[in-house]
């Protein structure tokens, strides 16, 4: 499947003024400037129109939560594991000022059988790539689904990869706690209906219901781990 067809970035709660985004509708409250980085799940393939996709419906949910303008913008690769990311993407990417960044990864690390050691390596170094280059964002990582769950999957190869997704999970949360990246928690539920027609990248519902569940970790409500800057909270 590929990416869907529209510019991979926006705002919501801006209005326009004489074609450009100049005002906000919440007066003078300060932006979320999101940035949402990863694998397919970031490009918002699976569904068919990219305000379906994960990026925009998380920015909704932020502007929902807070009343603040957000501008976001999605940065995904169809098949990108953390060492694509790290030495690919990162590098290329415009040093903007944002608040707060969503890392998709870790599913095409377990996909294409990366043990420990070298996710360590890659996804580890990764880590480090984001902070030094937003040292005052919020930088949450949203861990793989659960593989026995993926409909595409057959139940052997779900069990295989759902061991290695387990192994690589842990090692993951740990390393972004030592590295001063918040880990989000998996998603608690994993239904069909959040799955396109591949059975494996998520549907509108999916990316909708996942939004759901990473903001307020994005955020930083409830998960005891201060937000930065202290003015986006």
């Amino acid at each position: 499947m590929i990416p869907p067809a529209g510019p991979a970035h926006g705002s919501v709660g801006l209005a326009l003024v004489q074609g450009s985004l100049a005002t906000d509708e919440a007066g003078d409250l300060p932006q979320i400037r999101l940035l949402v980085l990863g694998d397919s799940s970031a490009a918002g393939v699976g569904v068919e129109r990219i305000e379906d996709g994960l990026a925009c419906r998380l920015a909704e949910r932020l502007h929902d939560l807070t009343g603040r303008p957000v501008l976001w913008r999605a940065a995904g690769f169809n098949s990108a594991a953390s060492a694509d990311l790290r030495d690919h993407v990162v590098p290329n990417l415009a040093r903007e000022p944002y608040t707060h960044v969503l890392l998709t990864t870790g599913t095409n690390d377990v996909k294409n059988f990366h043990g420990a050691r070298r996710f360590k390596r890659e996804f580890g170094g990764l880590l480090y790539a984001l902070r030094a280059r937003w040292p005052e964002a919020r930088i949450v990582w949203s861990p793989p689904v659960d593989m026995l769950r993926v409909p595409a999957l057959a139940p052997g190869l779900a069990k295989v990869l759902h061991h290695r997704e387990q192994v690589l999970g842990r090692l993951g949360r740990r390393l972004c706690l030592e590295r001063g990246v918040v880990p989000a928690t998996t998603l608690p539920r994993v239904e069909p209906a959040g799955f396109a027609r591949d059975g494996f990248h998520a549907s509108a519902d999916g990316a909708a219901y996942a939004a759901g569940h990473l903001a307020g970790t994005v955020l930083g409500t409830g998960d005891g781990v201060p937000a930065y800057p202290p003015s986006i909270r």
